[in-house]
């Protein structure tokens, strides 16, 4: 399930570019990719609650794995299948006594020693980056760039995605690193959805097809 594109709907990113989350979550249902991530950094009001219900309602109803970002109250309140945390976020091991086993909890690491101690932790993958310069963060990490990632794939056998500065003209290299997949944030957005994720999955998602 967690390999080629994991599309990211990033509200402030939907907000910078005019595009509604819910119009993102449709366009990734029709897509037909394995699991996708709610992510909002502020405060999580009524309207957001809502609005994160109704992204998980289109995403579950196409048998895509909802994951929200950071807070684990949200993901139970909203009945999503993951959450994701960071580095400042609860402890991987005290969120999982919160959500239980069927969960998923993905984890983000920035560094080999922060990888490391990820790959310990009762989490279902690790995340990794910013594999090249990002806008999303306000304080980012520093870059980690193609050569080091590849030796970072060496450091867990846990399902590895590579996020940050990823686009169409990068993927393909981020891969061939050997990670699992790719998390995308401001490159899926476009006035034509759905033809900005067609050509996405055009260009990394696995052959569906029996290989000989």
């Amino acid at each position: 399930m967690l390999r080629g594109l994991y599309p990211i709907i990033d509200t402030e990113a939907c907000r910078r570019a005019g595009v509604r989350p819910v119009a993102l979550a449709e366009a990734i249902a029709g897509a037909g990719v394995g699991v996708a991530q709610y992510r909002h950094k502020g405060p999580y009001e009524r309207e957001t609650l809502e609005e994160a219900f109704e992204v998980g309602r289109i995403l579950r109803a196409a048998g895509v794995r909802y994951v929200i970002n950071d807070r684990a109250d949200v993901a139970l309140m909203v009945g999503a299948e993951g959450v994701h945390l960071g580095q400042e976020d609860l402890p991987p091991a005290r969120v999982r006594r919160m959500v239980g086993s069927s969960v998923w909890i993905g984890y983000s690491a920035h560094n080999a020693d922060q990888l490391r101690a990820g790959d310990l932790e009762p989490v279902d993958y690790l995340a990794i980056g910013p594999v090249f310069p990002t806008g999303s963060k306000e304080r980012a990490d520093p870059v980690v760039g193609l050569e080091a990632l590849a030796e970072l794939r060496k450091l867990t056998r846990k399902p590895l995605v590579a996020i940050g500065g990823i686009t169409r003209a990068n993927a393909a290299a981020v891969l061939a690193a050997g990670v699992d997949a790719v998390a995308v944030i401001s490159d899926l957005i476009a006035d034509d959805l759905e033809g900005r994720f067609d050509e996405w999955l055009r260009l990394i998602q696995p052959d569906p097809r029996p290989q000989p």
